[in-house]
């Protein structure tokens, strides 16, 4: 039976690596052909594309031909149910914004995962992160370790956070952005530099690649995690929430195994010290 789960991953895995490439192909195709704002939802800042929705589609029509017993979340359509067992977590495009104005730093976001599709329960199985415009696919599977264009990653081996760059992102509703401001201003001081590329998945990846040493962010949503957790972990490195909790869509601290209680305490403590009158 273990032969048999740990060839499904396997299959799985390739599956989750196909996809995405062919998400992030053709998102780059459409960004070539130029983008614009289709709506917003959160706030102003909170854009989506019509890339976002058909490169979306493009992943549920390849799930559903593939694998019709199992469910999907993603970003952009409706929660499809399933009967497998097994759940795909799509991000169809993690940096919109970037991907708006040109930047490198977006992707497609593919993971599986079993159990409900929630950070605090689920187990993610497989992932891979496709980002196009930096030239790199990142992708790893429960028991078989973490990969960057096909080679072998590890997170980074530092173990002083005064020499640490660390790496957040930031929210779309302005009181929100607030509070991250002021937890930012706890945590810098503290670590060589901070650094913001605006996706999650790739913040996430350059943990497991050791581009970064740790990575923390608040409000985020499991489409944003799901792939780049199950390459943390399979890096080497840690995924966690706060006090000792599972990551969520609350918060996730990433980073090396030296770094990441560290970072998580840190963070904690701004966030206990907030003016309750603020």
């Amino acid at each position: 039976m273990e032969g048999m789960e740990n060839l499904e991953v396997a299959e799985l895995a390739e599956m989750a690596l196909t996809l995405a490439r062919e998400g992030g192909e053709r998102a780059a195709e459409l960004r070539r052909a130029g983008v614009a704002v289709a709506s917003t939802k959160s706030s102003l800042a909170d854009v989506v594309t019509a890339a976002d929705g058909e490169v979306e589609d493009l992943l549920r029509r390849r799930i559903s031909e593939l694998r019709p017993d199992d469910a999907i979340l993603g970003e952009e359509g409706d929660d499809v149910p399933g009967t497998s067992g097994l759940t795909w977590v799509l991000d169809p495009i993690d940096g919109t914004v970037n991907y708006l104005y040109g930047l490198p730093y977006w992707a497609v976001s593919v993971a599986v995962c079993t159990g409900e599709p929630d950070p605090r329960t689920w187990r993610v199985l497989a992932g891979a992160v496709a980002a196009p415009a930096l030239g790199h696919v990142w992708h790893a599977a429960v028991g078989s370790g973490a990969f960057r264009d096909g080679e072998p990653i590890a997170v980074s081996q530092e173990e002083d956070l005064s020499l640490a760059l660390v790496a957040t992102g930031f929210g779309y509703r302005s009181e929100q952005r607030a509070e991250q401001a002021r937890v930012l201003a706890t945590v810098l001081p503290e670590a060589r530099d901070i650094r913001r590329a605006g996706s999650c998945a790739i913040d996430l990846c350059m943990v497991g690649d050791g581009t970064v040493d740790a990575y923390y962010e608040s409000g985020i949503n499991a489409w944003d995690m799901a792939a780049g957790e199950v390459i943390v972990r399979e890096a080497g490195g840690l995924v966690e929430g706060l006090a000792g909790e599972r990551a969520s869509t609350a918060m996730v601290v990433a980073g090396n195994p030296h770094l990441t209680g560290h970072v998580a305490r840190l963070v904690e403590s701004a966030s206990r010290s907030r003016d309750p009158g603020v």
